[in-house]
C-alpha cells in the first residue's frame, strides 16, 4: 500500500496491490476527485472533464477554462456556489446564513486511522493500513472540516468518515455531513439497494441510474429492515463474478440516507450518512463533531468480488475481536414452543431433548418476566415472574449449566410499558412529546437512551444478571421504531440532536456491557433484521437475520444479507411446519440445508417432534459440527444460476481444500431440466472429489463447464454437494489430465 504526493504536492493517490484513488488541489483551494477504481501505477491527468463555455451558468474565478461548479468533481461538495447537486456538508452560522466554503489547507499521512469517540469503527493495525488526512477550513465560518481515507494494504476497500471542528466564537449548527461522497464519470450505472419489510428483508433490487437524485433512508431511528445502509452503483454488465461495483456501506444503526444523482451531463454522486432531515447539531466554540465511518467497496469482480470484500474486513476488523475465530454454539431458542407461557417443567423437557440431539446452548425467550402471557406488561421492570419460574433466572440457569448446556436471556432493553413500575415511577424516562398522546408499539414505548440516568438504570439491569456468570448468551432485541422522538433533558437548540443521541446512548451501554463480559456472546436483533447493520456488529458478533424463518424465504433474505456480511455473524434457525410466519411447508431437510451454512439454531417445541425428526435433527447437528470450523469461515459466494427457479451459494474453505455447494429449487418445473451451475473459487489445478458419489472432477471442470441442475418432483427442494480436494495417493486412480 501506498499513498504518494504528485505534481509538487497537487495530487494525492492511495495505492494498494487492488485499487487506487485520486484527488487533486485546483487553484489551491478546490479539492476535487479525479479516479477511484482497478490499480493504475502512476495517475498523470487522463481523464480529466473537458468544459465549454454555455449559457445559464455560474462563472468561478479558477485556471479551469470554462469551468463550471455545477459538474465539477468535488471530492466534499458543499451547496450554495454553484453547484446545484446534492451537498454532502451544510452548517447555518450564528447570523443564519447558510453557506459555508471550506478550502483545502493541507493533506498529510498517518499511520493507522484516529479512533472516533463513542462510535463503532473498522480496526486497523499499524502495520497494515494507511491513512490520509485532509484539512479544509472556512475562516468566516469558523470552521475546519477534516476529512479521512484509510487504505488497506491489500483488499478494495477505503474507509471514509469527517470530522468538523468550530475553531471560531460564534456558535454554529451543523445540518448535514456525509460520510462518503464519491464522483462518478459519464456512464451508464446500474443502483442496487437492499430493500424490504419486517419478515421479509434484504430483497435485492437493481436498476438504471436515471437522471435526477434515487434515494434509500431510514427516518424510523434505527437502519431498519425496510432499507439497508447501503448502496452499489454497477455497471450494467456486472453479474456475480464479473463486472465493476462501486459499495458504500454506513457503520452505524440509526436514521441515514444514502443516495445517486445523475446531473445534466452524466455524471454520478453517490453518498452516505446521517440523515440530514432528522439531523441538527450545536457545535459551540472549541466543539468538535465526527460522522460514522463509511466502507468505500470496490470490486472489479462481481458482486461476489463486493461480497467477498466485505466478508473480509467485517470478519477481520468489525467484530469483537474475542469472537473472530471463536465457534459459535448450535442453540434452541424457546420462543415457538412456549412464547410467552414459560413454566420450569417446559424448560426441563426442552433442555432434554435439546441435549440429547446435540444442542449446546439453550436460550429462554420472551415470557419469563411477564406478569401475564402477552406482550402488555411488566416491560422494563425485569423482575423474574418466580410463579413462573421458582428460584428466578438463577434456577433455571442452574438447571441448564446441570444438563450440559449453556443458558441464554433474552432482553429488550431499550422499551418499556405502560404497565409497568418503571414508568409509574419514571414517567419522563420514555421519549414523549409534553401535551401530546405518546405513540405505542408493540404495546411499548421506548426509554431515552440519551439520559445518563436510562442508561445508567439498564447497565445496572443488565449487571444484575451477568455478575455470577450463569449466562453465557444474550438476545438483545428491539422491536418498534422511534416516535416521540424528544428528550426532557435537551433545550431547544439541541431537539434535533435526541435521534443521534439516541443510537450514542445505545452504543454506551454496549461498550459498558461488552468490556465488563467480553465472553457473553450477545446476539442482536430488532423484530429480526431491523437493525442489522455493521454499527451493531462492532459491538455484538452476530445478529437474528429475520423473525421469519420459512426456509423458502430464507433463501433470499440470506442471499441479500450475504452481499453484506460474513456467514458466522447471521443466525438461522430451523423451525416448526406449518412454518409460523408464512404457513408454508418445507422439508425439515430443506430448513436444514438453507440455515446449515450460517449460525444454526432451532426454534421449535422438540416434544412435538417425532422420534424420526428428533433423529434426524441430531444428524444435522452431527454433521454440522463436524463443518462448521471451515464452513462459518470460509469464502461465501453467490453461484450464477441459470433461471429465478434455483438459488445457490457455495462455500469454499480457506486453503481451497473443501467446498459445500447448497442448491435450492423453488418449484417443480420440467423446463429447468437441464441447467448448470458454476462453482467458483476452486484450486483449478487441482482435483475435487464429490463426496456423496465418489466421482473426481477438475477444480477448473467444475468452475468452467459447471454441475448440472438437479430435477425433482417436490417443490422447496434443496440438494447438497461435498467437494473435497483428492489427496495425492489418488494420483494412481485417476487419470483426469
Amino acid at each position: 500500500m501506498s499513498i504518494l504526493f504528485h505534481n509538487k504536492g497537487q495530487i494525492v493517490q492511495l495505492s494498494n496491490d487492488t485499487i487506487s484513488y485520486v484527488m487533486e488541489v485546483v487553484d489551491g483551494k478546490y479539492l476535487v476527485h479525479r479516479y477511484f477504481g482497478r490499480k493504475i501505477r502512476n495517475y498523470r491527468g487522463t481523464g480529466n472533464p473537458l468544459y465549454f463555455k454555455r449559457g445559464y451558468n455560474t462563472e468561478h474565478d479558477s485556471s479551469v477554462e470554462n469551468v463550471s461548479f455545477d459538474d465539477f468533481p468535488f471530492e466534499y461538495p458543499v451547496g450554495g456556489h454553484g453547484d446545484f447537486r446534492i451537498p454532502a456538508f451544510a452548517i447555518t452560522q450564528e447570523d443564519g446564513i447558510t453557506f459555508c466554503e471550506p478550502v483545502f489547507k493541507s493533506w498529510s499521512v498517518v499511520s493507522g486511522k484516529p479512533k472516533l469517540q463513542g462510535m463503532p469503527q473498522i480496526r486497523v493495525n499499524e502495520n497494515e493500513s494507511e491513512t490520509l488526512e485532509v484539512i479544509c477550513e472556512d475562516d468566516r465560518a469558523g470552521i475546519r472540516l477534516f476529512l479521512y481515507y484509510t487504505i488497506f494494504e491489500n483488499h478494495g476497500i477505503v474507509l471514509r468518515h469527517q470530522k468538523v471542528e468550530n475553531y471560531g466564537k460564534q456558535t454554529v449548527f451543523l445540518q448535514n455531513i456525509q460520510s462518503m461522497s464519491l464522483e462518478l464519470p459519464a456512464e451508464e450505472y446500474e443502483l442496487m439497494t437492499l430493500y424490504g419489510t419486517h419478515a421479509k428483508e434484504a430483497n435485492m433490487q437493481r436498476f438504471p441510474i436515471h437522471y435526477g437524485v434515487q434515494k434509500t433512508e431510514s427516518i424510523r431511528g434505527s437502519s431498519s429492515p425496510q432499507h439497508q445502509p447501503f448502496l452499489a452503483a454497477l455497471k450494467p454488465e456486472t453479474n456475480e463474478c464479473s463486472g465493476d461495483v462501486w459499495a458504500a456501506h454506513l457503520v452505524y444503526s440509526g436514521n441515514f440516507l444514502a443516495q445517486v444523482e445523475k446531473d445534466q451531463f452524466g455524471n454520478v454522486r453517490a453518498q452516505i450518512g446521517i440523515h440530514p432531515d432528522s439531523f441538527k447539531w450545536e457545535l459551540k466554540p472549541g466543539d468538535t463533531f465526527a460522522s460514522p465511518e463509511a466502507v468505500l467497496n470496490y470490486s472489479n469482480t462481481g458482486l461476489n468480488g463486493m461480497r467477498h470484500n466485505f466478508h473480509w474486513l467485517y470478519q477481520q476488523h468489525l467484530i469483537p475481536k474475542r469472537f473472530e475465530e471463536k465457534t459459535r454454539p448450535v442453540l434452541l431458542n424457546s420462543w415457538e414452543s412456549m412464547y410467552y407461557d414459560v413454566t420450569m417443567e417446559k424448560i426441563d423437557e426442552q433442555a432434554d431433548l435439546a441435549k440429547a440431539a446435540g444442542i449446546e446452548l439453550f436460550v429462554l425467550d420472551d415470557g419469563w418476566f411477564r406478569k401475564g402471557n402477552d406482550s402488555r406488561s411488566s416491560m422494563g421492570d425485569w423482575i423474574c415472574n418466580e410463579q413462573k419460574l421458582p428460584g428466578g433466572i438463577a434456577a433455571v440457569a442452574d438447571v441448564i449449566h446441570k444438563k450440559g448446556l449453556q443458558f441464554g436471556l433474552w432482553f429488550e432493553p431499550e422499551a418499556v410499558s405502560e404497565d409497568s413500575e418503571l414508568l409509574r415511577h419514571h414517567p419522563d424516562w420514555a421519549l414523549h412529546i409534553p401535551g401530546y398522546q405518546s405513540v405505542k408499539g408493540r404495546h411499548e414505548y421506548l426509554l431515552d437512551l440519551s439520559r445518563e440516568d436510562v442508561r445508567e438504570y439498564l447497565f445496572k439491569t443488565l449487571n444484575f444478571y451477568l455478575r455470577d456468570g450463569k449466562i453465557n448468551y444474550i438476545k438483545w432485541d428491539m422491536n418498534r421504531p422511534l416516535t416521540d422522538v424528544n428528550s426532557a433533558c435537551l433545550g431547544v437548540q439541541q431537539k434535533e440532536e435526541i435521534s443521534h443521541r439516541y443510537v450514542l446512548g445505545l452504543y454506551d451501554i454496549l461498550e459498558r456491557i461488552t468490556e465488563k463480559y467480553p465472553d457473553v456472546l450477545i446476539e442482536g436483533c430488532s423484530s429480526g433484521g431491523a437493525r442489522f447493520d455493521p454499527g451493531m456488529l462492532y459491538y455484538v458478533p452476530q445478529n437474528w437475520t429475520s423473525d421469519n424463518t420459512d426456509a423458502f424465504d430464507r433463501a433470499t433474505i440470506q442471499r441479500g444479507y450475504s452481499l453484506l456480511y460474513p456467514q458466522i455473524t447471521m443466525g438461522a434457525h430451523v423451525s416448526i411446519v406449518p412454518n409460523h410466519q408464512t404457513g408454508r411447508r418445507t422439508s425439515l431437510d430443506a430448513r436444514y440445508q438453507v440455515a446449515r451454512l450460517f449460525n444454526l439454531g432451532y426454534e421449535l417445541d422438540l416434544t412435538k417432534c417425532s422420534e424420526e425428526e428428533r433423529k434426524e435433527i441430531a444428524d444435522q447437528i452431527q454433521e454440522y459440527k463436524e463443518q462448521r470450523g471451515w464452513l462459518q469461515k470460509g469464502v461465501l459466494s453467490y453461484l450464477e444460476v441459470p433461471n429465478e427457479n434455483y438459488i445457490a451459494w457455495s462455500v469454499v474453505s480457506v486453503t481451497g481444500e473443501e467446498c459445500e455447494v447448497i442448491i435450492m429449487q423453488k418449484l417443480f418445473d420440467p423446463r429447468y431440466s437441464h441447467g448448470r451451475i458454476h462453482l467458483c473459487g476452486l484450486h483449478p489445478e487441482w482435483d475435487y472429489k464429490d463426496e456423496s458419489t465418489g466421482q473426481i472432477f477438475g477444480g477448473d471442470e467444475l468452475m468452467e463447464i459447471g454441475v448440472s441442475l438437479p430435477l425433482i418432483r417436490r417443490d422447496f427442494h434443496t440438494f447438497a454437494f461435498h467437494f473435497s480436494k483428492v489427496k495425492e495417493n489418488y494420483g494412481d486412480q485417476i487419470n483426469c489430465k
